[in-house]
């Protein structure tokens, strides 16, 4: 069991969970819809390169499509497109394959079932409402974190983004009425745990649904980007987080929203 230290917990007064790969396993399967989309779109283009969903997973995981799809027609040198119909297009694909594929994790929710009691549940993701909409509504989380306790770097921003970038969970914690160092995040990827760390959240990095032949790797990645500590499951991180949580004054709890 890793250690954490109760004064990097002190204050804390919000989980914000990254969704895509930390709440649910959705990463293989919004690979495996997406690759379709992305392929069309790098031809429609000119760029001569195909993926494979597994390649296209290990090269953007953490990334939306939007970003990544910026980033491939600058990585070729092409003009980077209007890619509005190519982010609703994939939008489309993916949230109707991840409704069909999810289902409830009794780790992820029992976990969520002893943390909400200390500490607001929040989600901070890069994809769009509507596909954390179908995701949560298939994995039987709408009940731990509503729509009003969502947010999303490609919705709920004056300008859409993608982790790295920290702008989202700044945002979320100005929604949340709270500084960035009251909001503990929970990251499986290198982009998310980056975005949470430069915002100046304590977080841990979650391997839980990372494939077991990459988790030594990510966890080696996830800790030079600054994360606490590294958890294998949801069921370790609750065992982790409570104890330094009880240990907090009523104050502190009381402070919960």
């Amino acid at each position: 069991m890793p250690l954490l230290s109760p004064d990097r917990l002190r204050d804390v007064r919000a989980l914000l969970c990254d969704a895509d790969g930390n709440l649910f396993p959705s990463e293989e399967p919004a690979f495996a819809a997406s690759v379709t989309v992305t392929n069309r779109y790098l031809a429609a283009v000119g760029v001569d390169r195909s993926f494979t969903a597994e390649e296209l997973r290990l090269a953007t995981t953490g990334k939306n499509f939007r970003t990544t799809a910026r980033d491939l027609a600058v990585e070729h040198g092409v003009d980077v497109p209007d890619l509005e119909p190519w982010i609703e297009e994939e939008k489309r694909a993916v949230t109707e394959h991840l409704r069909l594929e999810l289902r409830p994790d009794d780790d992820v929710l029992a976990a969520l079932r002893h943390l909400e009691d200390h500490l607001t549940l929040a989600a901070v993701s890069s994809s769009a409402l509507s596909r954390l909409a179908g995701c949560f509504a298939a994995t039987g989380l709408d009940g731990a974190i509503p729509a009003s306790r969502r947010f999303s770097a490609e919705d709920s921003l004056p300008e859409p983004t993608s982790k790295p970038d920290p702008a989202i969970y700044v945002h979320a914690c100005t929604v949340l009425g709270i500084e960035p160092a009251q909001g503990l995040a929970v990251e499986d990827s290198v982009p998310g745990a980056l975005s949470a760390v430069r915002a100046g959240c304590p977080t841990i990095g979650n391997v839980r649904f990372v494939p077991v032949d990459e988790r030594a790797e990510r966890a080696a990645a996830l800790r030079a980007a600054g994360v606490l500590t590294v958890v294998s499951s949801w069921t370790e991180l609750t065992r982790l987080v409570l104890p330094v949580l009880a240990l907090r004054s009523p104050a502190a709890e009381g402070g919960r929203r």
